[in-house]
């Protein structure tokens, strides 16, 4: 069925393409904001991806690869996004958090909030094949065709992402140790 959406559109159906956005959408959504972030961002790219893809659509050489190659848009499309507002790195003060040593459930909180911070520091690129590959599922060879890269890149990239990665979180944790200590 997507085969046949995937040809209409790229004969001008704009139904066609219609029906294979929304069924679409939120996933795009879903993987720009993860790698940039930030949400209205994250609609710039997934905006200008579809954009990019209506126009292109016709020199789509294999309807069945209109996912990996609408991904990829949106891959770069995040990177353009990235390289026009330079401010990735926030600047933020970290505060010694005071409270009951019970589990209540906020250390999850406070676990994400770590992963979050750690994410925030790395380049757009590392973020996205960390996204392709853990909140996508995607194999190192499947990032590969998905980016157009060699599969050795795609493994080399994200071996590099997860130490990047590991780097991020061990400065999180140092920074709120010095915090923790009423040091800035």
């Amino acid at each position: 069925m997507d085969r046949d959406l995937v040809e209409r559109a790229q004969r001008g159906d704009r139904e066609a393409f219609g029906v294979l956005v929304r069924t679409r959408a939120d996933r795009l959504f879903a993987i720009g904001q993860r790698i940039l972030r930030d949400v209205d961002r994250a609609e710039d790219a997934m905006q200008q991806a579809l954009v990019i893809a209506w126009r292109e659509l016709p020199r789509l050489r294999d309807p069945d690869r209109f996912d990996a190659w609408l991904n990829r848009l949106l891959v770069n499309a995040c990177y353009a996004e990235a390289r026009k507002r330079r401010d990735w790195g926030a600047n933020i003060r970290l505060l010694p958090v005071d409270g009951p040593l019970v589990e209540d459930g906020t250390r999850h909180v406070a676990d994400r909030d770590e992963l979050e911070r750690g994410f925030r520091r790395l380049p757009p690129e590392q973020r996205a094949i960390l996204v392709l590959h853990h909140y996508l599922g995607l194999s190192p060879a499947e990032v590969a065709e998905t980016l157009d890269i060699p599969a050795g890149t795609a493994r080399s990239r994200l071996h590099y992402a997860h130490r990047a990665m590991r780097s991020a979180l061990e400065a999180v944790a140092r920074s709120s140790a010095l915090a923790g200590k009423g040091i800035s």
